[in-house]
C-alpha cells in the first residue's frame, strides 16, 4: 500500500469515526464560541457564547450535566461539522451564533414523521403541556367566558421540539443549591433540541436524563384524601375519622385547610402560623390521634404576608432576620432570601413536622415573581424549596402539594389544580387536562373532585367525578367553604353512597398496579395517566379523542362526562386495534380496532383492560396503605396464550426506593387444556419486606376447571358466579420461593361468558331488586326468580354452569314477555327494562 492510500484511509477515518463519547460530557463539537453536546441520541445541547464561557452549572430545567454514553459519528470539515446519531443529523457551518443560515437538524431514515428544522421554524402540531391552575375555570374557560389556551409541552406531531434555556436561572454549588443568575450576556444561546418522530415515550425519557426523574410519591399518596375548606374543630375531625371507620371507607390523607391557624384580624388572616386554640385546644394531641389512626396529615399554607408580630414564632424569626422583635415590624416574605427561608423552616415548619405534620399544602396565589430576583417564578421556587428541604432533612419520602410552576417542576411532583366550577364542563375538561400534563412530566395532578365552587352538588355528577378520580393520579375531594357542599359518602342516598364507597374501594384494590406504574414513571418518565397517542401514535383517533387515556400500560379509560338519559349513559368507545379488550364492569370481551356504542348505569364505568393482562390487586379491602404485607390477588384477563406483569414494591415511605425495592414477576402460560400460573420469587429487598404473604389467583370469565394444584398439591377452588371467575386461595406463601399453580380444564375452551354474561346477570338482578323495592307485594314469576338468582345458582352448582347460563340467557332475552306475563305496569316495565338491558330503553 502506497503512502497516498494510507493518507486517504487515515483522512476518511478521522472524518467518519464512530465512537462512544466520554459519558462525562458527550461533547461532539467545540470551538471558541460554540459547543454541541449529545445528551442522548435524540437530545442535543447547542451552546453559543460570545465570551467563550460555557455553562456547566445546572439550570432550573437542565439539572443533570453527566450523560450516558451516546453512539454518534462526526464529519469535521473546515467550514462544516456534521454530527449524526441513529435519530438525527446536525449540520453546523461554523459561523458563530446559530441561525437559519448556519444550522440545520434533520431526521435520520426510519424516523417518522421525517423533519428538517432550522432556527426560526415554528412547530405546527404541539400537543400541549399544562396550566398553572384551574382556579375559576369552568371547563377550559375562565369564569365560563374566555377560552384559556393550553401552553406548549415537550411533544409535537412535528417530531421535534426546541427548548430555549438561554435566560433561565442556574443553581449554585452550595450545600442547599440556591438560585443564581447567568453571568453571560443576552446574546448567548443555550438550546436543547429534542428529536423523536412519533416515539413520544422515548422523548420523555430523554428529557428526564437532562432534567431529572419524576420522584416516586409515598404509597399513601395513592389512597383517598379527604379535604374540605371548612372550620373543622378537633372534635369534628375526630368524629370524621370515626365515621370513615364506621362506614368501612378507606382513608389515607386528612387535609386541614387554612382554619388550622388563626384567621381573624389582629391574630391572623389569609397567612398564619399559629394554631387556632379555639378550635384546637391542644393540636399535638389531635396530630397524635391522627397518627394513631394510621392517617397522614397536611396543612394549608398561604405564606405571602410573611410573619406578623402576633405569630408565636415571630420573635425567633425576627431575630434571625436582624429585626428587633420590640418593633413588631412584619418579617416580609422573600423566598429568594436563603437566610429567611432557613429561618422559616427551622422556626416554623420543622417544629410542626416533628409534631406530626407529614407534608405541606402550598397555596401561593399572590405576586407571580420574587420581589428581589427579577423573573424568579414564586410558584416554581417555592416548590423547589419545600420539596428539597424535606429531601434534605427527613428520612421520609418528600412530597409536595402545590401548583405547576413551569418546566422542571416535575421534580416536585404533586399538584392541586385549584378552584374549578362545579359543572359538567369542568368534569369534561379534567381527563384531558390530566393526561396532557404528562407531556411536561407533571403526571400527578390532584383535582377538587366534584368541583370546588359556583354550583351545587348533583349526585350523578359527583359520582361520575369520583369514578374519574379513582382512575386519576390522586383521589381527593375538596370544596369551598359552604354548608351545602357536603361530599361525605354517608350524606347521600343509600344507592349513591353504595356506588361512592365501591368507587373508593376500587381505587384501593388497584394500588399494586398503580404503584407499579408510578415506579415506571420514575424510571421512564411515562405518567400514570397518559394520552392515547403515546401507545397509538399513527391512529388519528388517539389525537381526536382527547378525553380517553391509558391508565398505566394495561388499562384504557373513556370517562363519562355528561348526564345520563334515563337509567344509563350511552357512550361511544374507541378500542384501539392490536389486541382485544375486557370491559371491566360487564365482563365483555370486545375486539380491538372499532368504535362501539356501550351503555353504563351509574354504578358502571368505561374501563377496558387489555386481553392477556395480569393485574395485581389488594382483595382484602385495606383501610389504608400503611401495610407492606397486604394480601395480593393475581387477576388474569385471558387473551393470548401467555402474559406477565412485573409487580413493584418498596417500603412505601422512605427515600431508599431507588435501590431498595423488590419486583415479583407474575405470569401465565396456556397450553392445550391447562393454564399454568407462576408467582416468581421476589427479587430485591427493602425495609419491612414481608417474608411471607397471602396470595390468591383470579381468572376472569373462566370455565369451571376439573382440577387445581398448587406446587404440585391438589387444592380446592372457589367459583364465583357473580363475575364467572375462578378463585384459588394460596394462603401464606414464601416471597422468596413463590408458587406454581396449575389449572386443568376439560377442554382447551378455558373461557365462558365473554359476551358479557356477568354484566347481564348483575343488571338483571339489580332490576329485580329495584322492582321488589318499589312494589313490596309483587310476586315473582319463575323466570323473574331466575333473572335474580342466577349468580348464586352458579356459585352453588358450578358443575352445571353452562346449563344455568343457557336458562338465564333465555329468560333475559324474554324480559318484555316476562314483564307482560306478570302484569307489571307500564312505568315500572320501562324502568325494569332500562335497568336490566339499557339497549331496550
Amino acid at each position: 500500500m502506497n503512502r497516498i492510500s494510507i493518507l486517504i484511509i487515515s483522512a476518511i477515518c478521522s472524518l467518519m469515526c464512530i465512537f462512544v463519547a466520554d459519558a462525562s460530557d458527550n461533547v461532539a463539537y467545540k470551538d471558541k464560541n460554540v459547543r454541541i453536546t449529545l445528551v442522548t441520541d435524540g437530545l442535543a445541547r447547542l451552546e453559543y457564547s460570545p465570551s467563550g464561557n460555557f455553562v456547566d452549572d445546572p439550570s432550573f430545567v437542565a439539572v443533570n450535566r453527566d450523560y450516558p454514553e451516546v453512539k454518534y459519528s462526526v464529519k469535521d470539515k473546515k467550514n462544516m461539522v456534521t454530527i449524526s446519531t441513529g435519530i438525527m443529523k446536525i449540520e453546523y457551518k461554523k459561523t458563530g451564533a446559530f441561525d437559519k443560515n448556519n444550522l440545520k437538524i434533520s431526521s435520520m431514515r426510519g424516523v417518522t414523521p421525517a423533519f428538517i428544522w432550522k432556527p426560526g421554524d415554528s412547530q405546527k402540531g404541539n400537543l400541549g403541556g399544562t396550566l398553572r391552575t384551574l382556579d375559576r375555570m369552568n371547563g377550559s374557560k375562565f369564569d365560563g367566558r374566555d377560552e384559556v389556551p393550553m401552553p406548549d409541552g415537550l411533544l409535537a406531531t412535528d417530531g421535534w421540539t426546541l427548548i430555549d434555556d438561554s435566560s433561565n436561572f442556574l443553581f449554585d454549588d452550595s450545600d442547599w443549591a440556591w438560585v443564581k443568575k447567568r453571568s453571560d450576556n443576552s446574546d448567548s444561546q443555550d438550546w436543547y433540541f429534542l428529536a423523536y418522530g412519533d416515539n413520544y415515550k422515548k422523548a420523555l425519557k430523554d428529557f428526564t436524563i437532562l432534567s431529572g426523574k419524576v420522584p416516586l410519591p409515598p404509597r399513601y399518596a395513592f389512597g383517598y384524601w379527604w379535604s374540605r375548606y371548612y372550620a373543622y374543630s378537633d372534635a369534628e375531625l375526630r368524629n370524621l375519622i370515626k365515621s370513615f371507620q364506621n362506614y368501612n371507607i378507606p382513608l389515607d390523607v386528612l387535609v386541614i385547610d387554612m382554619d388550622w391557624h388563626n384567621t381573624d384580624e389582629g391574630r391572623g388572616g389569609w397567612t398564619g402560623y399559629t394554631w387556632n386554640d379555639r378550635l384546637f385546644p391542644d393540636y399535638r394531641k389531635l396530630l397524635n390521634h391522627i397518627k394513631d389512626n394510621d392517617l397522614k396529615v397536611t396543612l394549608n399554607l398561604h405564606p405571602a404576608d410573611g410573619v406578623a408580630a402576633y405569630e408565636t414564632q415571630y420573635a425567633d424569626v425576627a431575630k434571625d432576620m436582624g429585626i428587633d422583635p420590640a418593633s413588631k415590624k412584619t418579617v416580609e416574605w422573600l423566598a429568594s432570601d436563603k437566610k429567611f427561608m432557613n429561618s422559616m423552616f427551622n422556626r416554623v415548619f420543622h417544629p410542626y413536622e416533628k409534631d406530626g405534620v407529614d407534608f405541606w399544602w402550598l397555596d401561593w396565589q399572590q405576586w407571580p415573581e420574587d420581589k428581589a430576583v427579577a423573573g424568579l417564578n414564586n410558584t416554581w421556587w417555592l416548590n423547589y424549596c419545600f420539596f428539597t428541604d424535606m429531601e434534605r432533612n427527613s428520612k421520609k419520602r418528600p412530597m409536595l402539594y402545590h401548583r405547576w410552576g413551569g418546566l422542571g417542576n416535575h421534580r416536585y411532583q404533586i399538584g392541586f389544580s385549584g378552584d374549578s366550577h362545579i359543572t359538567w364542563e369542568s368534569l369534561d375538561y379534567q381527563p384531558y387536562f390530566n393526561s396532557t400534563a404528562s407531556n411536561v412530566l407533571y403526571g400527578y395532578w390532584s383535582h377538587d373532585l366534584g368541583g370546588h365552587q359556583s354550583g351545587e352538588i348533583i349526585p350523578e355528577m359527583y359520582i361520575r367525578w369520583m369514578q374519574f378520580g379513582a382512575l386519576s393520579p390522586v383521589m381527593r375531594t375538596h370544596s369551598t367553604k359552604s354548608s351545602t357542599l357536603n361530599k361525605e359518602p354517608w350524606v347521600f342516598s343509600h344507592d349513591d353512597m353504595d356506588v361512592l364507597v365501591k368507587t373508593i374501594k376500587q381505587r384501593y384494590e388497584m394500588v399494586p398496579y398503580i404503584y407499579t406504574m408510578a415506579r415506571k414513571c420514575y424510571d421512564d418518565g411515562i405518567s400514570l395517566c397518559r394520552p392515547m397517542y403515546y401507545d397509538y401514535p399513527t391512529a388519528s383517533a388517539a389525537y381526536d379523542r382527547k378525553n380517553d387515556y391509558m391508565f398505566g400500560d394495561n388499562i384504557l379509560v373513556s370517562p363519562i362526562t355528561n348526564p345520563m338519559s334515563g337509567e344509563s349513559s350511552s357512550h361511544n368507545v374507541w378500542l384501539p386495534e392490536g389486541n382485544d379488550w375486557w370491559e371491566l364492569h360487564t365482563g365483555t370481551l370486545l375486539n380491538g380496532g372499532q368504535n362501539i356504542e356501550r351503555y353504563f348505569s351509574l354504578d358502571e364505568y368505561p374501563i377496558y383492560i387489555k386481553a392477556g393482562s395480569i393485574l395485581p390487586s389488594y382483595p382484602a379491602n385495606p383501610q389504608n396503605l400503611n401495610n407492606n404485607a397486604e394480601p395480593i390477588q393475581v387477576n388474569i384477563y385471558p387473551g393470548s396464550n401467555s402474559g406477565s406483569f412485573v409487580m413493584y414494591e418498596d417500603n412505601g415511605d422512605d427515600q431508599n426506593y431507588v435501590s431498595q425495592n423488590a419486583t415479583t414477576t407474575l405470569g401465565y402460560q396456556r397450553t392445550g387444556n391447562t393454564l399454568d400460573v407462576k408467582i416468581s420469587p421476589a427479587v430485591g429487598s427493602y425495609a419491612d419486606k414481608p417474608s411471607e404473604r397471602k396470595y390468591s389467583v383470579k381468572v376472569i370469565s373462566s370455565a369451571v376447571p376439573t382440577a387445581v394444584t398448587v406446587n404440585g398439591k391438589k387444592t380446592d377452588f372457589i367459583y364465583d358466579g357473580n363475575d364467572l371467575s375462578l378463585i384459588v386461595n394460596l394462603g401464606e406463601i414464601s416471597t422468596a420461593k413463590g408458587a406454581d399453580i396449575q389449572i386443568a380444564y376439560s377442554s382447551d375452551a378455558q373461557t365462558v361468558g365473554t359476551d358479557g354474561a356477568a354484566g347481564r346477570m348483575r343488571r338483571a338482578g339489580k332490576a329485580v331488586s329495584d322492582l321488589r323495592r318499589n312494589d313490596a307485594g309483587v310476586v315473582l314469576s319463575d323466570d323473574m326468580g331466575i333473572l335474580e338468582r342466577t349468580p348464586l345458582d352458579i356459585t352453588y352448582r358450578p358443575a352445571q354452569l353452562n346449563e344455568i347460563l343457557n336458562t338465564f340467557n333465555a329468560c333475559y332475552e324474554s324480559i318484555p314477555a316476562v314483564l307482560e306475563k306478570m302484569n307489571v305496569n307500564p312505568e315500572r316495565t320501562t324502568r325494569f327494562k332500562s335497568v336490566a338491558n339499557p339497549a331496550l330503553r
